[in-house]
């Protein structure tokens, strides 16, 4: 397990901080330099907080954030764009560093060639097409006309709007703006995309379709971070999460890791459709971890809360063993991130905040 990101927060082995060791003769150890190695390799915030004025943006942030999907994950005014921006070099913190795959935050000419941004609000140049916006945008990083042509069609490819390249952007479906903002985040091929709520406005198939291609840019190494406030999203696409509430990390990591670190204070919850459910709840509560056992209203199960999950389950197995239990389906009922993120803004963890 890695340290906390903030005070009071949990934390998973999924994103770990970033503190080194110097020894006594002022020479970094061998560890400490691995750390700073693999520093190199991940998203990294030390000790961050950001002030606009007398409001909290986000404060005292620790994170380390490895390749793959990252959700940021809390309710409007909890801090996740203040971290994008922080991330992306739109904005410097009031304290501690932000470094971006070895980067400092405040090299935009370095940076910005590494790292595609997409904002969650529109704001595109006055009568560009979606060809002219991606080609425009990648001749300002330098790219010559014949790459910048080349680079711009194989984004649009990717986000499915090539028939639209054509079009005003201004004419653009909600959705169709959505898209066109992902290809100018990826046309210049950077290692790191951050995207500003990227599902908001997209149909089914369109949400299924981006959902799809982030798991391919993650497969292909890239750190893809993705903030929602729509919780169930998250579970849908992201490797960890990091959650927040009025500016502070609250928890971070493997959603089922952060589930199972909660197990004394949150007992975890079964759900076990079986056909012999009174002896399953008679064995149960031989069991001391076990805190309750509901039956369902049809009779179909049980619910359960569990301190300990994975005794649960071998039990379960030994059940099924000697007194041939069979059982329909076994799946936890509130291992979800919307559950998770319940639980833990159920206390207090600061004050103020912004989106």
């Amino acid at each position: 397990m890695s340290a906390a990101s903030s005070a009071g927060a949990v934390s998973a082995k999924g994103a770990v901080s970033a503190n080194g060791a110097v020894g006594a003769n002022g020479a970094v150890s061998t560890a400490a330099a691995a750390r700073a190695a693999g520093a190199d390799e991940r998203i990294v915030f030390d000790d961050v907080s950001k002030f606009y004025g007398e409001v909290l943006g986000v404060n005292r942030v620790r994170l380390s954030l490895p390749p793959g999907i990252t959700g940021l994950v809390g309710p409007n005014g909890s801090g996740k764009t203040t971290l994008m921006n922080l991330m992306a070099g739109l904005l410097r913190p009031s304290r501690g560093t932000v470094r971006v795959l070895g980067m400092a935050t405040d090299r935009p000419e370095l940076l910005f060639r590494r790292v595609g941004y997409a904002t969650q609000y529109d704001a595109f140049p006055v009568g560009l097409t979606g060809y002219q916006l991606i080609e425009s945008l990648l001749r300002v990083h330098g790219y010559d006309p014949g790459q910048a042509a080349a680079m711009a069609w194989q984004a649009l490819e990717r986000v499915g709007m090539v028939e639209a390249a054509g079009r005003k952007v201004a004419a653009y479906s909600k959705g169709m703006r959505q898209r066109v903002k992902l290809a100018q985040a990826i046309a210049h091929r950077p290692s790191v995309v951050v995207l500003d709520e990227p599902l908001n406005g997209l149909d089914p198939m369109a949400r299924a379709e981006l959902i799809a291609l982030l798991r391919e840019l993650a497969a292909a190494g890239l750190y893809v971070v993705v903030s929602s406030h729509i919780l169930h999203e998250v579970d849908l696409i992201s490797d960890q999460v990091v959650m927040l509430n009025g500016g502070y990390v609250v928890a971070e990591g493997d959603i089922v890791e952060v589930r199972d670190e909660m197990d004394e204070q949150h007992p975890a919850q079964v759900l076990i459709r079986c056909d012999r459910p009174e002896l399953l709840a008679a064995r149960a509560f031989e069991q001391d971890h076990i805190v309750e056992a509901r039956m369902l209203a049809d009779r179909s199960g049980l619910l359960l809360r569990t301190r300990d999950a994975g005794r649960f389950y071998s039990m379960l197995n030994q059940v099924v063993i000697d007194q041939g239990l069979t059982v329909e389906s076994v799946a936890p009922a509130d291992a979800d991130v919307e559950a998770v993120y319940q639980y833990l803004i159920d206390a207090p963890s600061g004050n103020g905040g912004r989106s």
